[in-house]
């Protein structure tokens, strides 16, 4: 599944290509062909992200929401929409302009929605660090969210209304960046350590954001780093763990795969 820096390249692309352009669209499909024409020849005036749900804004107040989940994908064309290559696979939208052209497939959440339910989603998403504010309000609202919870940290940072856009990758990564077991309560984590973790998520996703890569190994983080260099734990389980030497474990955590090291992550 896409993290929260691949949905905001995503809305970067769409308000570099599309933003401020009148867009056709359609569903090769079917099953979204009817909200399309709610839509389809109006103008696109907001492209934006909150963790992992994006929404195309259009001049008439409608907006299209799509979360990818785990089999949605994105194709870009940098040919205006009358040249767009053929429709090949189950493409769930064509959004075309004059310019450039985009099939977007497989996606968990495609659907067009008013403003009251925009508002709606967005209230019941957790901060998201690449939405970060100076005045730091979104982080302490992070910390607020985790500290009310007994529930395991590694559990939490999973949880979209704790958090938005963090994933697996980014979850693993961010523990053992922090020297903290996932299996440490909630509200046994210290506000200084989860102000860390804010931080370094919001450091480390703007990479992401930057190269299109999940980099978070120090030394490794700029460039075209080679998959095997990138990650302290996740993927690496038997390995040696690149900090203590001891192998990187890996188990089944609330129903998903958890990677990291048992020694450096107490």
């Amino acid at each position: 599944m896409p993290e929260g820096h691949s949905v905001h390249r995503t809305a970067n692309k769409f308000a570099q290509l599309f933003v401020d352009s009148k867009l056709k669209i359609s569903s090769p499909q079917g099953r979204f062909s009817e909200q399309a024409t709610l839509v389809s020849g109006r103008k696109l005036v907001e492209s934006s992200a909150i963790g992992k749900q994006l929404f195309l804004g259009f001049d008439n107040k409608l907006t299209i929401r799509v979360h990818l989940g785990i089999y949605g994908k994105w194709n870009f064309y940098n040919v205006p929409l009358s040249k767009a290559p053929e429709v090949w696979g189950q493409v769930r939208a064509r959004f075309g302009s004059n310019a450039a052209s985009a099939d977007l497939r497989g996606p968990t959440v495609c659907e067009v929605v008013d403003a009251s339910e925009v508002l709606a989603v967005s209230k019941r998403l957790g901060p998201d660090p690449l939405r970060a504010d100076p005045s730091g309000k979104e982080a302490l609202r992070f910390v607020s969210k985790v500290r009310a919870s007994a529930a395991p940290i590694g559990s939490l940072l999973m949880n979209q209304a704790v958090i938005s856009g963090i994933g697996n990758v980014y979850r693993a990564e961010l523990l053992f960046r922090a020297g903290l077991s996932p299996h440490k309560p909630g509200n046994k984590v210290s506000e200084q350590a989860l102000l860390a973790i804010w931080d370094d998520a919001v450091t480390l996703m703007n990479i992401g954001v930057k190269t299109g890569l999940m980099l978070t190994r120090e030394g490794f983080l700029k460039g075209r780093v080679p998959i095997e260099d990138r990650y302290y734990v996740y993927k690496r389980e038997g390995l040696p763990c690149w900090q203590c030497g001891k192998k990187v474990k890996l188990e089944l955590f609330y129903g998903r795969k958890l990677y990291w090291c048992n020694t450096c992550q107490r």
